[in-house]
C-alpha cells in the first residue's frame, strides 16, 4: 500500500476523542466505523423491497427445526 497524506489535525482529534493511542488506531478504528456504517445503509435500503408474509411464525419454525 501506499503511503497517505492525511491531514494531521483530523487524525489528532480522532485520536483524542476515540482515545486511541496510535494515529494507525484512530485511523484503523475510524475505517472499520466506515465500513460498518456503509453495511448498514445498504440494509436500510432493502427495508420494503423485501416480501412480508404476516402469518409466518418464527417459534413455530424454530420448534420444528429442533426436532
Amino acid at each position: 500500500m501506499k503511503n497517505l497524506t492525511l491531514d494531521d489535525t483530523l487524525i489528532e482529534e480522532a485520536r483524542l476523542i476515540g482515545r486511541h493511542k496510535t494515529p494507525k488506531a484512530a485511523v484503523t478504528a475510524a475505517l472499520e466505523e466506515y465500513i460498518q456504517r456503509r453495511k448498514q445503509l445498504r440494509i436500510v435500503k432493502l427495508f420494503g423491497t423485501i416480501d412480508f408474509d404476516s402469518r409466518y411464525d418464527y417459534k413455530t419454525e424454530r420448534r420444528r427445526t429442533r426436532r
